[in-house]
This record gives structure tokens, C-alpha cells and sequence, in this order.
């Protein structure tokens, strides 16, 4: 049959679309680009945030307006049915299946069941390891997912509760699949998981994740970027590593959530704001692009709190930084404390602390202006009639982008030096040389 897949939600969830539409080529169904020529359309979900949840349910309804206009079945996977199953069933009588988050090898042989005419609901299952791929991104890089679930109990999220605790995935899977994706022709490897600072630490109480990039590292990869790196279990050791290997992106992506003591420690962070503004320094002095996260309007953020957070980020100058306002979730700790803020007090201070960290960008683009960069080329921008690329110092899809020219041919996936002449707002503009 002809498969249709919409994935929603972070790259984590990527590599899950991407092996279950493996495992749906593998029983012998072609998968598609359109919700029109599909006979089944499949919405993998996020469910992390009130608005990853709405955006779950608008893409499911528009399926199922898709559906009414054809012979078509509807499934939906992954997390807020895992976290919602009782109530999608009666809410969504249009979805013919729902599975949870690690029920993906029961999708391919669900679809002749619900041809005939069955409602399937699948939650709680145990899908073992499957390392076959589609790439779903450009073919010159790819995620390498290396554990599921987290142990850290942030009072905000709700992760534990819907992937469960800390497992990391075993060293030679990951090794196995990661050579598959170098054979193919994938030039960076990005590393994820909920927390990739503590892969191995469920084998033995010790961090593998240094191991495991030395092995990474003798396959053919141009860049192994990680990301997702808590903070209190940052090192100096790891620090240097990423600062000096020859293959390791100089990029870190660790997410503060905040700077203030008193709300880090009602977020359960295990940080504060010396330890924090420490690891924040050493970043920078060993000459690494950080990427961090911050959450505005934490229940019980006094003015005094924002002030200081808002007053950090001018500070810190921190390469890259996502704001979100706090939002509420039903069975966290931070859902039953007191002191919740209005809901146009949290947007009003996420949007001030986006425009500063906006000026915190532009400011750094700035100084890319005269300097030769290596670029890895993501393909054509025909809006702008030219190529989009970005560094090592860049996550793509995420972070700001460099927009260039070139008298010569331009391939996607392949490195070419820029030199920057400008820049259009955060993002910037250069030419081959």
C-alpha cells in the first residue's frame, strides 16, 4: 500500500518516523509525499508542550478531512498517544490505530487488520532495536539517536512519564547503524538524545559518550555535532574534547533553562546560578559556539528573577539561544506548585528575552562579516536565487543559516569556502571563493 508519513516534534522523534517507515518498506509498502496518493496516512506525534500538542491535533484533523475525500486509513503513533490514549479514542473516532512510543514494530502488521475494518489501540509495548533507515533529512547528514527516555525528573517535563527512564542504546548498534550512514555518503553525524552527556551511565554508573565519539570518529564523517548536553554533568574533560578533536562540531548545545538559583532549584536542575555562569565561561574561553535554552514564566519566577536572566543573556552573549514561555503540564510537579503566572505575563517576558537574544545574534554575524567560512551546502534557496549552507558552528534547521553565491557549480553535500559580505538579520550572505 502506499504509506504517507507526517513527523512532527523534535529530531529524536525523527529517527523514530525514520525506522518505522523502514520497517513499513520492508513489508513491502512504498511510501509517498503526499497525504492525495496515500491509502494510509501516519502523523507521529510530539507531546511535550501545549503547543507541540495542538499542532498534533490540527495535522490529525487535517488528515482526516484528507481521508473523507478518499479510500483512506488513518494511524497515529508515538507520544500523546502514549500519554493520551483513553481520551483520543473517544475524541478522534476518525483515527483507525494508535500506537505509543515504542510500538512501532506493530504498525506495518496493523494495516491489514485495519483494512478489514478493525480499531487497533497499542500502548506500552517493547520494541527491541531496529537500525535500518530512510532518511527523511538531506542525505549528506543525519541523526544517530543514542538512548531514549530520561532520569533527570525536571519538575516541568514530561518525558519520564511518556519514554520512560535513562537507556542507552548499545555502543555496537550504534556503531553498526552509523557505518550504514557513512557508507551512504553522510558527511555529519549529529548525536541525540534526551541527554547525551550521560550515555553509558545505565552500563556501569561512568559516561561512554567520549567513547563512543573516538569510535564514531574512525568512520567517514566530516562532523559529529552532539547535542543536548546537560549542564551539571558537562566536564572540563569533555570540554577539551570537543574544543580539540578534529571531527567534533565546536558546538555545544546545553540547555540552562534559567539562571536564577531559586527557580533552577524548582525546576529540579541541579544547577545554580555560579555553576551556570562557570560552565558558561569555560564554553566560551575554550572557544566553543554554545547553543543553550531558556524557560520564561516558571511558576513562582519573581520580576527580580527575570530581571536577572534577561540581564544574563545580555551578559553571557551566548551564540544561540530558544525562549519559550513555560507551558503547564498536566502530572508534573511544576503543574501543582503555586505562583503560576498569567499567560500574557510569560509571553510578554519570552518575547523581551528573544529580542535580546536576536541582538545577541545579529551582533555575532556581524563579526563573521570579512571571514572565510567552511561551508557544507544544504541545497538551493529559490526564494533568494541561491544556496543555503551552514558551519560547523551551525545545527541545521535550527540555528541561523549562510545564504551564498558561486561562479561554479554548487552540490548539496559538499564543503566550500564563504566569504561573508553581509548579513540579513541573524543569517548570512556570502560568495564561493
Amino acid at each position: 500500500m502506499k504509506i504517507g508519513v507526517v513527523s512532527l516534534g523534535c529530531d529524536k522523534n525523527r529517527v523514530d518516523s525514520e525506522k518505522m517507515i523502514a520497517r513499513l518498506v520492508a513489508a513491502g509498502h512504498t511510501v509517498v509525499s503526499s497525504e492525495e496518493e496515500a491509502d494510509v496516512i501516519i502523523v507521529n506525534t510530539c507531546a511535550f508542550t501545549e503547543d507541540a500538542k495542538n499542532e498534533a491535533i490540527d495535522e490529525i484533523l487535517s488528515a482526516a478531512e484528507a481521508k473523507k475525500k478518499g479510500d483512506k486509513k488513518l494511524i497515529v503513533t508515538g507520544c500523546l498517544p502514549e500519554r493520551y490514549m483513553e481520551s483520543l479514542e473517544e475524541e478522534l473516532p476518525e483515527v483507525d490505530a494508535f500506537f505509543g512510543v515504542a510500538d512501532y514494530d506493530e504498525v506495518a502488521g496493523a494495516i491489514k487488520k485495519i483494512e478489514k475494518g478493525d480499531r487497533i489501540f497499542c500502548r506500552g509495548g517493547g520494541d527491541g532495536y531496529y537500525g535500518e533507515r530512510v532518511l527523511t533529512t538531506p542525505y549528506h547528514y543525519a541523526y544517530l539517536k543514542i538512548a531514549e527516555g530520561c532520569g533527570n525528573h525536571c519538575t516541568y517535563c514530561a518525558i519520564p512519564s511518556i519514554r520512560g527512564g535513562y537507556r542507552s542504546e548499545k555502543p555496537e548498534n550504534l556503531i553498526a547503524e552509523a557505518k550504514k550512514l557513512s557508507d551512504d555518503g553522510v558527511k555529519e553525524l549529529i548525536l541525540v538524545a534526551q541527554d547525551v552527556t550521560r550515555y553509558g551511565t545505565d552500563f556501569d554508573g561512568k559516561s561512554h559518550l567520549i567513547e563512543l565519539v573516538r569510535e564514531l570518529e574512525k568512520l567517514d564523517f566530516e562532523w559529529i555535532r552532539l547535542l543536548y548536553l546537560e549542564p551539571e554533568v558537562v566536564t572540563d574533560e569533555l570540554i577539551s574534547f570537543v574544543a580539540n578533536e578534529p571531527k567534533v562540531c565546536k558546538y555545544m548545545d546545553v540547555p540552562l533553562q534559567h539562571v536564577d538559583s531559586g527557580v533552577l532549584r524548582r525546576m529540579n536542575r541541579h544547577t545554580t546560578e555560579e555553576s551556570t555562569r562557570e560552565l558558561v565561561g569555560k564554553i566560551k574561553a575554550a572557544g566553543i559556539t554554545m547553543r543553550t535554552s531558556f524557560i520564561s514564566g516558571f511558576p513562582g519566577e519573581s520580576g527580580e528573577a527575570h530581571a536577572k536572566l534577561a540581564a544574563f543573556i545580555k551578559e553571557a552573549e551566548i551564540d544561540f539561544a530558544g525562549v519559550f514561555a513555560y507551558s503547564r503540564e498536566e502530572g508534573t510537579a511544576a503543574d501543582r506548585m503555586r505562583g503560576h503566572l498569567p499567560e500574557d505575563v510569560k509571553l510578554a517576558r519570552a518575547d523581551e528575552l528573544r529580542a535580546l537574544e536576536t541582538a545577541v545574534i545579529e551582533a555575532n554575524s556581524e563579526k563573521r562579516i570579512g571571514r572565510e567560512l567552511k561551508v557544507l551546502a544544504d541545497g538551493i534557496d529559490y526564494d533568494r536565487q541561491c544556496f543555503v549552507g551552514h558551519t560547523e558552528r551551525q545545527t541545521p534547521d535550527v540555528d541561523n543559516a549562510v545564504y551564498f553565491t558561486s561562479d561554479g557549480e554548487v552540490r548539496a553535500g559538499e564543503f566550500y569556502n564563504v566569504l561573508i559580505t553581509a548579513r540579513d538579520g541573524i543569517d548570512l550572505i556570502g560568495r564561493t571563493v
